[in-house]
């Protein structure tokens, strides 16, 4: 089974680039998030972690006027 799709592939031209750019384009994302994480601030993400645990922030709003 691995020949066969071993075959098929080298059978196309150009397509050893697809791996580098896959490859690239992962990095470059993994490299903006971690960049973004270390940049952001730390109040603002300590809010944005405690909003699942808030109840008065999530309630909606027909529940409020109970």
């Amino acid at each position: 089974m691995l020949k066969l799709i071993k075959h098929h592939m080298e059978s196309i031209s150009g397509i050893e680039i697809y791996p580098l750019i896959s490859f690239i384009i992962f990095f470059t994302f993994f490299v903006l998030m971690l960049i973004y994480v270390l940049k952001a601030d730390k109040k603002h993400m300590a809010d944005l972690g405690a909003l699942p645990l808030d109840l008065e922030t999530n309630t909606p709003d027909h529940e409020k006027e109970k």
